[in-house]
């Protein structure tokens, strides 16, 4: 399991949201966003492998981009956000980061997990 982790939540439906593409991202010094992982939500929702193995966790602003356009659509669900980027720090990179999406067609919420 990777020190970033997800979950995602499809509270419209009352069930886990599989099948959501996910985008991990790290801010540079300079500003620049640079993609460090990618995956799927499996059945119950959650993605575990975003951070590659060997890839270290770094003190930095990290962005995780989900495709819930793509995942409304093959639902037949007409949703208002295409995509949801969450932003956060990583300030200590020994500790873990769950960040879960709690997701509906005209809204959502995220918060730190454990």
């Amino acid at each position: 399991m990777s020190n970033i982790t997800t979950h995602v939540l499809d509270t419209s439906r009352g069930k886990p949201a599989g099948g959501v593409a996910v985008v991990l991202l790290r801010r540079s010094p300079g500003g620049e966003l640079i993609e460090i992982g990618r995956g799927e939500t499996d059945g119950d929702g959650r993605l575990r492998t975003l951070l590659p193995p060997g890839e270290a966790l770094q003190p930095a602003v990290y962005l995780l981009r989900f495709d819930t356009g793509s995942y409304f659509r093959r639902h037949g669900i007409e949703g208002f956000y295409p995509e949801v980027s969450v932003v956060f720090m990583v300030q200590d990179p020994e500790q873990h980061y769950h960040v879960p999406l709690l997701l509906s067609p005209f809204g959502y919420s995220t918060y730190r997990g454990s």
